[in-house]
């Protein structure tokens, strides 16, 4: 039986109800995780209110600000997990940005600046987090990120983010190399296309989604609670001896030819 009970668990990434990270969320505390919920600050407050009121029927025991372009409130950030917690068993990472103009046009457009941006926010917060939550999993635990099918084939529209995807499912290989010998686990979920925030800055996602609801060999597309469903699994003992993978949870669309 999938139970996490007694089990830390650092969210990351949640910013409305239509967030794969909420879905994620929902599924942990269901199965008994104790929550963790990091937010992106601005200057306004806006961001945390939202997040705030959205989490609160989960009662996460932690609720911070978390920018993965502030080294310095990376590492409070952890200082307080550490002061309060002591440990962390389960950290999910679902953390992906590039500029709007850098995911439309001809690829060889993207500029240094944009390039340089999306690896860094997509992909090097990966290390960056694993590195940090690292010295806290003194039981053990898993750490799960999300990807995409564009990290592995060419996908319209998705342009330096295929790239920052597919450096981040070879961050997945190497921290999982890593950290195995503390029996740490690291795997991704490779998602299909679900609309969110995030996903409605690449150009045509309604057509994407359209089309995998066409060919799928499910014929839909998925749901943020399935994607939260497998999450619990690689953060449960369920999956005790997975690492270093990439989950499909594309209601088998991968697997497609023409």
């Amino acid at each position: 039986m999938l139970n996490l009970t007694g089990k830390n668990a650092l969210v990351t990434g949640i910013a409305n109800n239509r967030s794969i990270a909420w879905g994620i969320a929902q599924q942990l505390q269901a199965a008994g995780a104790n929550l963790g919920i990091t937010y992106l600050p601005d200057d306004k407050g806006k961001m945390e209110k939202k997040v705030a009121d959205l989490v609160e029927p989960l009662q996460p025991s932690l609720f911070l600000p978390l920018d993965v372009q502030n080294d310095g409130q990376v590492e409070s950030t952890f200082n307080t997990v550490r002061d309060k917690w002591g440990k962390v068993d389960i950290l999910i990472h679902c953390l992906a940005f590039a500029n709007r103009d850098d995911l439309s046009g001809d690829f060889s457009n993207v500029s240094r600046e944009g390039f340089d941006l999306a690896l860094n926010v997509s992909a090097y917060s990966l290390v960056q987090l694993a590195r940090a939550a690292k010295p806290l999993m003194t039981e053990g635990g898993s750490i799960v990120t999300l990807t995409y099918l564009g990290g592995v084939r060419v996908v319209p529209n998705y342009n330096v983010m295929g790239v920052a995807k597919a450096a981040l499912e070879m961050n997945v290989r190497y921290l999982a190399a890593e950290m195995g010998p503390i029996n740490v686990r690291v795997n991704g979920i490779s998602a299909g296309p679900i609309r969110t925030l995030a996903s409605s800055a690449v150009g045509g996602i309604l057509d994407m989604i359209h089309h995998v609801e066409e060919v799928a060999p499910l014929r839909r597309t998925v749901t943020q609670t399935e994607v939260g469903n497998a999450a619990a699994f690689l953060c449960s003992d369920l999956s005790s001896g997975i690492t270093g993978q990439i989950l499909y949870v594309d209601a088998g669309y991968e697997i497609m030819g023409m």
